[in-house]
């Protein structure tokens, strides 16, 4: 029978909180947002997305 990892290994299990990420329509780039402030943080430069941050849906 399988069983999950031990408690404390180093890893995250869900979603970061309080952060979002949304796609630059100029450049391609996934750019990662602060949930609190509202202000830009960090730019992907390989154009992928950040990996356990929710993304924002394009309006």
């Amino acid at each position: 029978m399988a069983t999950n990892p031990p408690k404390g290994d180093g890893h995250r299990n869900g979603a970061v909180r309080d952060r979002s990420q949304i796609q630059n329509p100029k450049t391609g780039h996934y750019t990662k947002r602060d949930g609190d402030t509202g202000r830009f943080m960090d730019v992907k430069s390989d154009g992928e997305k950040f990996k356990g941050v929710r993304t924002e849906k394009k309006k």
